[in-house]
C-alpha cells in the first residue's frame, strides 16, 4: 500500500471514529434523520381545552409569544349561533413543519394552522368527538381517530378534505405511525385493543391486546422496533413489537391517570418519559431493559409531553397548572416553566417552525385565559396527604368571566365507586353537603371531574363569622344516592 492510499485510509477510519450518529432526538421522526439544535426558530405549541386557545412558545428563552384563539370561553361558546372551536384538545404537525392540525372534541373538528403566519388555513369537520390527528410520515395524508364513533377519519393533506374511512373498534383513541411509513397504530379508548393499520391499504393487518380499554396515547420509538402507550384507567404503559407480529413486549405499573408517553435519545441512550397525571410526576424509562431511571416531579397534572428536535428536552404540560415545563433530559431535571392557557392537553415541539422574520403576527395576549384558582383535598385532620402522593386532589378553577370550569384530579379513592364532590359549609367538611359533580372512580381509585358554574365566591378579609358565606370543596362517598361523611377536605 503507498503512502497516499494508506493517509486516506487514516482519514477515513478517524472521520468513522469522531463522526457523531445521527440521533434523531425526536419522536417521530426517524432515527435516521439528523438532530436540530434547539432555535428562535423553533416553537412549542400547547393545545389548550377550556380556553379555547393554541399557545406559541419561543423554546429558546421559554417566552410566552401569545396565543392562536379558536374559539370563545363559557358560557359564550353555548349559543346557537357560536361559530368557534370548542374543547380545543388534540394536535399534529406536518413533516415540513409548516402546518399544525388542531382537534376540538367539542365542535367535531381539525382546524389546519400556517406555523409561520399563525393563521387557519382551513377547518374540517368530521365525525363525533374527534380525539388525535397526524400526518402520515410522508404528509400525503392526515389520520384522525373518530373517538365518539368507530373509524378513522382519511383527509387528504392538500385539500383538507376527508376522503376516506378506516373501520376500526367502537372509540378509537389516538393514532402514530411507524417512522418508515408503513404501519399506522391505532389504540382505543373504549376496546380492550389496539389496531395495525397498512398505510398503503388502509387495512387492518394486526391487533394487540391492551390490558384495559382506555387508551388515551400512543408514540412509537423512532428506531422503529416498538411501540408504547398509555392506560389511564389503570395507570399502565404497555410495549409491543412495531413489526410484525405485533407482538406483546412489556407491560408494567406506573401511576394513578396515566396521561401521555413520548421518547427522547441523548448521549446515555434513548428513554421513555411518561407523564403520571395523578401523581404530579413524569417517570423515565429506558427503551432497551425497560428500567426506570428517573422520577421527576411537576406540578398539578402532567399531560401531553414532546422532544426537542435535538432530544436534548422534553416538554410537559401541566393541565391544572396552565403552564409547561421543560426537562432537561442529561439532568432529567426541571430547568423552566412558562404559564400558558387553560388546561394544556395535547403538546407539541415542531422545529424550524417559522423561517423567517419574528412568527408573532396574529397572536393575542392570554388575557383571561390566564386566569386560574388552584386547590388541593386531602385526607380529614391530616393536613397532609398521610405520605402519600396518591391520597391527594389537585382542582383548578378555570375563569371564563361569568363562571367557572372547575376540573379535580382525583387520586387515592376506592376503586370503581362512586363519589360526590360538593361543597361544604365547614372547613371540616362537616354540615350539609351541596352536590357539584357525581363521579365513578377508575380501577385506580382516580378520576378527573369537571363541573362548571359560578363556583368561586371571594370572601371580604374582616366580614363577621355571620356574615362569611365561605364554602369548602369536599369529596364524599355516595350513599344510597346521597353524600356520606367526606374522605377528602380542603387543604389550608
Amino acid at each position: 500500500m503507498n503512502f497516499e492510499s494508506l493517509f486516506v485510509l487514516v482519514l477515513t477510519v478517524s472521520a468513522l471514529a469522531v463522526a457523531p450518529p445521527l440521533s434523531a432526538g425526536q419522536a417521530p421522526v426517524s432515527q435516521s434523520e439528523p438532530d436540530i439544535p434547539v432555535s428562535h426558530r423553533d416553537r412549542l405549541y400547547a393545545a389548550e381545552q377550556f380556553s379555547n386557545t393554541v399557545s406559541v412558545v419561543d423554546p429558546v428563552d421559554h417566552r410566552l409569544l401569545g396565543m392562536i384563539r379558536l374559539g370563545d370561553p363559557s358560557p359564550g361558546n353555548f349559543s346557537p349561533l357560536y361559530r368557534g372551536q370548542v374543547l380545543v384538545h388534540g394536535m399534529g404537525f406536518s413533516p415540513d413543519h409548516r402546518t399544525l392540525a388542531i382537534i376540538s372534541i367539542g365542535s367535531n373538528s381539525v382546524t389546519f394552522i400556517d406555523t409561520q403566519t399563525n393563521t387557519v388555513k382551513h377547518t374540517t369537520y368530521v365525525g363525533r368527538s374527534p380525539h388525535e390527528a397526524f400526518y402520515t410520515p410522508d404528509g400525503s395524508e392526515v389520520w384522525v381517530t373518530v373517538r365518539g364513533e368507530s373509524h378513522v377519519a382519511v383527509l387528504d393533506a392538500k385539500t383538507f378534505e376527508e376522503k376516506t374511512r378506516i373501520s376500526v373498534p367502537a372509540g378509537p383513541g389516538m393514532q402514530i405511525f411507524s417512522p418508515d411509513g408503513k404501519y399506522g397504530y391505532v389504540c382505543s379508548s373504549f376496546n380492550p385493543e389496539t389496531e395495525v393499520i397498512s398505510l398503503a391499504e388502509h387495512k387492518i393487518v394486526g391487533a394487540v391486546k391492551q390490558d384495559s380499554p382506555f387508551c388515551p396515547n400512543i408514540a412509537a420509538t423512532p428506531d422503529g422496533r416498538q411501540v408504547w402507550f398509555t392506560l389511564k384507567d389503570i395507570g399502565r404503559v404497555q410495549v409491543f413489537d412495531a413489526r410484525p407480529p405485533f407482538a406483546r413486549i412489556k407491560s408494567f405499573e406506573t401511576g394513578p391517570l396515566t396521561n401521555h408517553v413520548n421518547f427522547a435519545r441523548n448521549a446515555k441512550g434513548s428513554f421513555a418519559y411518561v407523564t403520571v397525571g395523578g401523581l404530579n410526576q413524569v417517570k423515565v424509562f429506558r427503551t432497551d431493559d425497560f428500567s426506570q431511571v428517573a422520577t421527576i416531579p411537576v406540578s398539578s397534572l402532567p399531560h401531553g409531553i414532546w422532544p426537542s428536535g435535538d432530544g436534548s428536552r422534553v416538554y410537559v404540560g401541566l393541565e391544572n397548572a396552565d403552564a409547561i415545563a421543560a426537562i432537561d433530559t442529561l439532568s432529567n431535571k426541571v430547568i423552566a416553566t412558562v404559564s400558558v392557557g387553560q388546561a394544556p392537553q395535547a403538546i407539541a415541539y415542531v422545529p424550524n417552525a417559522v423561517t423567517e422574520g419574528g412568527g408573532t403576527q396574529n397572536l393575542e395576549p392570554l388575557g383571561i385565559a390566564g386566569q386560574a384558582s388552584h386547590l388541593t383535598l386531602l385526607a380529614p385532620n391530616t393536613g397532609q396527604s398521610d405520605g402519600k402522593a396518591a391520597a391527594s386532589t389537585n382542582i383548578t378553577l378555570f375563569d371564563q368571566g361569568l363562571v367557572q370550569v372547575l376540573q379535580a384530579a382525583v387520586t387515592g379513592l376506592q376503586p370503581r365507586q362512586p363519589y360526590v364532590l360538593a361543597l361544604a359549609n365547614k372547613a371540616d367538611g362537616g354540615g350539609p353537603l351541596e352536590p357539584l359533580a357525581v363521579f365513578m372512580t377508575n380501577p385506580a381509585g382516580a378520576a378527573i371531574v369537571n363541573t362548571i358554574g359560578p363556583i368561586r365566591q371571594v370572601v371580604a378579609p374582616g366580614t363577621s363569622a355571620a356574615d362569611d358565606k365561605r364554602r369548602y370543596l369536599v369529596v364524599a362517598p355516595q350513599i344510597s344516592g346521597k353524600p356520606g361523611t367526606p374522605v377528602q377536605v380542603q387543604a389550608p
